[in-house]
C-alpha cells in the first residue's frame, strides 16, 4: 500500500508579503479547549485531460503564497505568554507543503479507499519539542498519475476548526482560479455578552457549563483499539424518508441533523450491545450564528453538549431525534455566553481535556463550504473527508454536506468506530432501509 504515494519533497511556503512585526494572536477560551486535538481534511478532484506532471502543484504552489497574506495566524508560531499560555507570533515562517504522485486515477483510488489510505494523502507531525520550530498547518498536494487531485490539509485544532479549514482552501482556491478573495478571514476576539442580556439576576444554563465541568475533570485511559471510518451517502429523498421515521406523532419534523444523528444514536447504541437506554452522546455544533459572528471568523466556535438519554424508548427514532433537537434549542446566545464567561473566570485553572474522548461524539458539520473550493474551471470537489483526531472512546459521527448535486438535504456521515462495529454499522437493517450509498467501507 505504501507504493501507491511517493513523496515527491517537503518544502516551506511563505507569503508574498511580509508580516508586520511585533504582532501576536491569543487564543480564546474554545481554541485553548482543543489543544490536544488535530484536524485531517481531504478534498478530491476529478481532472479530465492529460497535464504535465507537476504543473498543477506549481501553480498552486504559487497561489498558496498569495493566499497566505492573509492568514498571518496560519503562517506563524506557538510561544507560550507570560502566563504560560499558547499564543501564535504572527511571523513569515510559513507552511509546510508537501508533494506526492500516486498510482492510477482519483476514481481508482475512491473505490477502494479506507482510513489507512487516506491519511497517506494528508500529511501531519506531531509537535516538536521545540514547538517554534513546528508548522501548525500542513498542505499535502498529490497527483495521481491517470487523472485527478487531492489536496490534503492538516492543522493543530488549537488554532481552527473544520469551518476554518475548508475557509482556507475555498480562499486558497479562490484566488487560484479569479485573484480574488471571495470570503477573507477576520481573526477577533470571542464577542463579549450583548448589553440587552446583562441582567444582574440572570440564571446561568448549568446543563452546559456542567457538561464541561465533567469534559475537562474525567481522564481519558489509554487504549490502543484500533478505529476504523465508514462513509454512507444520504440522498435528499433518504434523508427525508429519514424526518419522516424520526418525527414524533402531531409534531413538527425534525431537522436533517436531529433525524440524521438520532438514526445514528441508535443505531450505533445496537451494534455496541447497549441493552439498556442508548450511549452516552454528546453533539457538537457551530456557534458563530448564535454569537453574531461574520461567517469568515477564523478560531474555534464549535461547543459541545451532552443528550440525555433515558427519557425515551430506546428503539424508537423519535425520542432520540426529539431529545437531541431540544438541545440543540437550548444552545442560543446566552447559553454559549455563560459557558464563555465561566471558562474565563476558570481558564488558569483548566487542563486542556480531549473533547472528543470517552462519549460518542456526533458532530454538525453541514456548514463546510465543501463544494465551492475550484482551482480551475471545471477542477471542483468530488469529495472531501474531515477527521477529527486522535479518533478514542466510543467513536465519532460527522454529519457532512454531501459534495454531490443529490438535492438540497442530501449529506455524508463518517462514523468512525472499532472494526467490528463499523462492519455491524454497514450491515444495520435500519440503516439499510435507506439504502444509503457505502462511499468508504470497513
Amino acid at each position: 500500500m505504501s507504493s501507491e504515494v511517493t513523496y515527491i519533497c517537503k518544502r516551506t511556503v511563505a507569503s508574498t508579503k511580509p508580516v508586520q512585526p511585533g504582532k501576536f494572536y491569543h487564543f480564546s477560551v474554545l481554541d485553548r479547549l482543543m489543544e490536544k486535538n488535530h484536524l485531517r481534511i481531504v478534498y478530491y478532484y476529478s481532472s479530465k485531460g492529460a497535464r504535465k506532471a507537476g504543473e498543477l502543484t506549481k501553480k498552486l504552489r504559487e497561489s498558496m503564497a498569495e493566499v497566505l497574506t492573509c492568514f498571518p495566524v496560519v503562517t506563524g508560531r506557538l510561544q507560550k505568554n507570560s502566563e504560560g499560555q499558547w499564543m501564535i507570533k504572527c511571523n513569515d515562517a510559513g507552511v509546510r507543503m508537501v508533494e506526492a504522485r500516486a498510482r492510477g486515477s482519483v476514481d481508482d483510488w475512491l473505490r477502494n479507499v479506507n482510513r489507512e489510505k487516506e491519511r497517506k494523502l494528508v500529511y501531519w507531525e506531531d509537535m516538536h519539542h521545540k514547538p517554534y520550530f513546528w508548522s501548525t498547518f500542513y498542505v499535502q498536494i498529490t497527483e495521481f498519475e491517470e487523472g485527478g487531485l487531492a489536496i490534503g490539509l492538516s492543522c493543530f485544532h488549537l488554532l481552527a476548526d473544520p469551518i476554518c479549514a475548508t475557509m482556507f482552501i475555498k480562499a486558497w482556491a479562490d484566488i487560484t482560479s479569479a485573484q480574488i478573495m471571495l470570503t477573507p478571514p477576520y481573526v477577533h476576539p470571542l464577542p463579549p455578552r450583548r448589553i440587552g442580556n446583562m441582567n444582574p439576576n440572570h440564571k446561568h444554563h448549568t446543563a452546559l457549563i456542567n457538561h464541561y465541568k465533567s469534559s475537562i475533570e474525567r481522564s481519558i485511559p489509554f487504549t490502543t483499539t484500533k478505529h476504523v471510518t465508514v462513509t454512507l451517502s444520504f440522498t435528499d429523498p433518504m434523508v427525508r424518508a429519514c424526518i419522516a421515521m424520526a418525527r414524533p406523532p402531531g409534531a413538527a419534523d425534525p431537522s436533517p441533523f436531529a433525524a440524521l444523528a438520532g438514526l445514528f444514536w441508535v443505531c450505533v447504541s445496537r451494534v455496541k450491545g447497549t441493552t439498556e437506554g442508548l450511549v452516552n452522546m454528546s453533539i457538537c455544533l457551530d456557534m458563530r450564528k448564535e454569537l453574531g459572528l461574520d461567517k469568515g471568523f477564523f478560531g474555534n466556535c464549535l461547543v459541545y453538549n451532552k443528550v440525555q438519554a433515558d427519557s425515551f424508548d430506546e428503539n424508537k427514532l423519535s425520542g432520540a431525534a426529539e431529545a437531541i433537537g431540544e438541545v440543540v434549542r437550548k444552545m442560543d446566545n446566552e447559553g454559549i455566553m455563560d459557558l464563555i464567561e465561566w471558562l474565563g473566570q476558570n481558564d488558569s485553572r483548566i487542563s486542556p481535556p480531549l473533547m472528543n474522548g470517552c462519549e460518542l461524539i456526533c458532530a454538525n458539520l453541514e456548514g463546510l463550504d465543501s463544494c465551492s473550493a475550484a482551482f480551475e474551471e471545471g477542477l471542483t470537489p468530488s469529495r472531501i473527508s474531515c477527521y477529527v483526531e486522535p479518533a478514542l472512546g466510543e467513536g465519532q459521527i460527522l454529519v457532512l454536506p454531501s459534495s454531490t448535486s443529490e438535492g438540497p438535504l442530501s449529506r455524508m456521515i463518517m462514523a468512525t468506530l472499532t472494526e467490528d462495529e463499523a462492519v455491524r454499522l454497514c450491515e444495520d437493517d435500519v440503516i439499510l432501509s435507506f439504502s444509503p450509498t457505502i462511499l468508504m467501507g470497513a
